[in-house]
């Protein structure tokens, strides 16, 4: 699968097009739509599902200095405030503050990062290493891994992730049981 099929396909989602659309006017710095909101999309594309069917949620990752929550709840009260019409969970995270929390939450270590493509590379699964956004009249892609996986609909460990067997398994148990043509390797 080629960048501009994948991009074809993620964008059929109105969802995932609107998103994309409206974090450029909102100009977050260094902002991406990432992850399950674009793989599942181009899923359901491939195996003829409504486009939005699994999708729990749509992720945004921007990397802004200012650390603080505060200043982070403001850009989630922001996005809420332009996008709470489409109807659907928009998670928005500043990746500049990610190892603040994670070791709590999940521990396991979280070095911090430089910019919100370096979280993009710590997703629990390759497949999903992915991220687009607005750039002049197009889109600028960041896939590291590629879209061989998508398109051939195979989940697989991130090796450069904080990784939990646990955690992975649970989501590619959720993925399975909603596309059942997945193929899951084991961590």
């Amino acid at each position: 699968m080629t960048q501009d099929e994948f991009l074809s396909l993620a964008l059929r989602n109105p969802v995932n097009a609107t998103l994309a659309r409206e974090l450029d006017a909102l100009a977050l710095p260094d902002a991406w739509i990432v992850s399950g909101c674009l793989v599942q999309s181009v899923w359901n594309a491939l195996t003829e599902r409504a486009i939005d069917y699994g999708i729990a949620d749509y992720d945004v990752f921007y990397f802004d200095p200012d650390t603080s929550w505060a200043a982070e709840d403001a850009v989630i009260r922001a996005v809420e405030a332009r996008l709470g019409v489409l109807g659907v969970k928009i998670e928005v995270r500043n990746q500049a503050r990610v190892h603040l929390w994670y070791p709590d939450k999940h521990g396991l270590p979280y070095p911090p990062l430089d910019c919100a493509t370096q979280g993009i590379d710590r997703f629990l699964t390759a497949n999903t290493k992915i991220g687009i956004r607005r750039k002049g009249d197009g889109y600028e892609v960041y896939a590291p891994h590629g879209f061989d996986d998508v398109a051939r609909l195979i989940v697989r460990p991130n090796p450069g992730a904080s990784f939990s067997a646990a955690n992975y398994a649970a989501k590619a148990a959720r993925w399975k049981a909603l596309w059942p043509e997945i193929t899951v390797l084991s961590a």
